[in-house]
């Protein structure tokens, strides 16, 4: 028991011993620019919301900057003629889409269906709807 004791804390103090030593003479990674890309001028030293923004949140504030409304395509669409023929087109960047049907006006419930990719698929009420493919606008070269 003493002997796996001791092999322990040999090996503990030998992987923090290497560790350090590591981390002394890389000097580390170079710091990053924090603005670099989130600033519009150079004149400014604190970013302003855009510059602030991550991910989604910087990715619809780019969009509503170009004009686009609706970045995530998450409006309420009207429906086409909804037959078999002409069909609703529905937009999405992926190959399924989770959609919702509102199938009478002054219904309080939501159909929910899966659209795939090209294949159109018919709601309960009757109307059909089709998924085709969209193309994401690149919302970083300005």
């Amino acid at each position: 028991m003493a002997s796996l004791l001791v092999r322990n804390s040999i090996c503990i103090a030998r992987r923090s011993l290497i560790l350090s030593c590591v981390r002394s003479s890389s000097g580390g990674p170079a710091m990053p620019d924090p603005l670099k890309g989130k600033v519009a001028t150079s004149q400014v030293s604190m970013p302003d919301d855009l510059g602030h923004a991550v991910g989604p949140e910087r990715f619809e504030m780019l969009a509503k900057l170009q004009g686009i409304e609706d970045p995530f395509d998450i409006s309420v669409k009207p429906r086409a003629k909804g037959t078999r023929q002409e069909p609703t087109l529905i937009s999405s960047i992926h190959t399924e889409r989770m959609i919702g049907c509102v199938c009478e006006e002054d219904a309080v419930s939501i159909n929910w269906m899966l659209l795939l990719n090209g294949e159109p698929k018919r709601c309960h009420c009757g109307y059909w709807f089709k998924l085709v493919e969209a193309h994401m606008p690149n919302l970083d070269a300005q």
